[in-house]
């Protein structure tokens, strides 16, 4: 918590307290922003609560129909939308525009079979009747990250709504407006008053959320945030769901198709700069194959242009921050300090703003940090193994278990593999990608619960069990067990 200042021009100050956004690709300010007290956290909290007494009482094919008005909206804003994400974090444009586009498809998917993921289960008992009901929780507190600014935002809201739940999110303060944005069209789309805020602010407004009357909290961030607020949540025992990162393994067995292989590395690391939770970020490739494979891997880097993230023709664009950029830099020089061989790459662009060049190692080892640690940018470590048994092995030897890739023309191999593997999420022979219909969530310290698909939007409700016997006869059945 913030301490009392000891003066009245100080305190007044501190009101005052803001924070700049700051536009990667040119290192220059875009905005200012206040940060939101404990009270302003509370007013907002209060006002879900108020608007979760109508909310949760419509049917869930009325608040359906809410959701695809917002899909509506987004797709009718999105190049407006797509061009604010880049300009506060640096996401090349064709992938910004790429995202408000799945956020769309949330919001439509979950509009469309929402109703039915909350029809009630029926279970055979001794009971006349007896079912499973799903009902909302009530106002859901949800901290977000700022790699993907509108569908982490999107993909946590949009199955609490449907569920009942009224949401007050928190926004990464890298990129405040596009969770304003959110705000912004869901009130377009007509959502009542109070069901889905943004509250924007720092460290400090995430706590006050946390310690707010919010029934759940969710975070997408790092394993020291996680920690942190699973400690604060457990003090309240409120329920968290929390989605920690990863470094997922990329494992290519000697009968895999190089090229699709290579196409699938370039995809699976450079997405985003390198800055996503379920980038490929450790690559194990069968000594047979291992040649080929970077040389294949090198050449498609190579085509990779680097520039302004708001040309079209851009494939990678900056780093999200100054820190982010220089972090990645350590990691490289101490992974070729090491040993480690540079194949492309290896140093920060001369370029205005926060720039590192798409970068291949080889020669990598367990010693070196790009391997150790969650690498959080453009940078490509591989690792030559004897066998896929001896992959499968390093893979897991991570505290992290969110997604993993195995590229081989043996599928009924890979169902093998992949039970093997310590993983949420397993692709074969594809990126690791998140998608609506599917959970998504990993093991180990990738975090809690999961998130989209029927199975994120039961985190957000109550399942209660309902059994129900006749009004007459010997009452015996009503007899408690325990």
């Amino acid at each position: 918590m913030e301490k009392r200042m000891p003066s009245r021009r100080k305190s007044r100050a501190a009101k005052r307290r803001t924070f700049d956004v700051i536009n990667p690709a040119t290192g220059k300010a875009l905005a200012s922003y206040p940060i939101a007290t404990a009270p302003q956290v509370r007013a907002k909290v209060e006002a879900a609560r108020d608007a979760f007494r109508s909310w949760s009482r419509l049917d869930p094919k009325e608040r359906a129909a809410y959701l695809l008005r917002f899909a509506e909206v987004l797709r009718k804003h999105k190049d407006g939308y797509a061009e604010t994400m880049t300009l506060e974090m640096g996401k090349v444009i064709r992938e910004s525009i790429a995202e408000v586009e799945k956020c769309a498809w949330a919001a439509e998917y979950f509009g469309e079979s929402g109703p039915g993921f909350l029809q009630p289960e029926l279970v055979a008992t001794e009971a006349t009747r007896s079912y499973i009901a799903f009902h909302p929780r009530g106002v859901l507190g949800s901290i977000m990250p700022w790699n993907f600014p509108m569908w982490q935002i999107v993909r946590f809201a949009v199955p609490a709504l449907i569920a009942g739940n009224t949401v007050v999110v928190k926004p990464a303060s890298a990129s405040p407006q596009s969770g304003c944005n959110l705000e912004t069209a869901f009130r377009e789309a007509g959502l009542p008053d109070g069901v889905f805020q943004i509250v924007v602010g720092d460290r400090t407004t995430a706590t006050a959320l946390i310690h707010s009357p919010v029934s759940v909290v969710s975070l997408t961030g790092s394993v020291r945030t996680g920690v942190y607020v699973a400690r604060e949540a457990s003090k309240d025992l409120k329920k968290v769901v929390l989605e920690l990162g990863g470094s997922d393994p990329f494992i290519v067995a000697g009968d895999a198709d190089l090229d699709a292989a290579a196409n699938g590395a370039v995809a699976g690391r450079f997405v985003n700069c390198g800055q996503s939770c379920i980038a490929a970020k450790r690559f194990f490739v069968v000594d047979s194959a291992v040649d080929e494979f970077l040389t294949k891997f090198a050449q498609r880097m190579r085509r990779l242009r680097v520039g302004d993230p708001l040309d079209p023709t851009t494939d990678v664009g900056p780093l999200v921050s100054e820190h982010q950029r220089d972090e990645i830099e350590s990691q490289v020089k101490d992974a070729v300090a090491k040993g480690a061989k540079v194949e492309v790459g290896g140093k920060r662009s001369r370029r205005e703003g926060w720039y590192f060049e798409p970068t291949l190692l080889s020669h990598v080892t367990k010693a070196m940090r790009v391997l150790r640690e969650e690498t959080f940018g453009p940078v490509a470590p591989v690792v030559a193994v004897p066998n896929l048994h001896t992959a499968i092995a390093e893979a897991n030897d991570s505290e992290f278990g969110l997604g993993a890739s195995i590229w081989t023309k043996d599928l009924a191999r890979a169902d093998e593999l992949a039970r093997e593997i310590e993983s949420g999420m397993v692709f074969v022979n594809g990126a690791v990608k998140s998608d609506p219909r599917m959970p998504f969530g990993g093991v180990k310290h990738s975090g809690i619960g999961r998130e989209l698909s029927r199975y994120g939007l039961l985190e957000m409700v109550n399942i209660k069990t309902v059994e129900v016997f006749p009004a007459t006869g010997t009452g015996e059945a009503a007899q408690p067990v325990e």
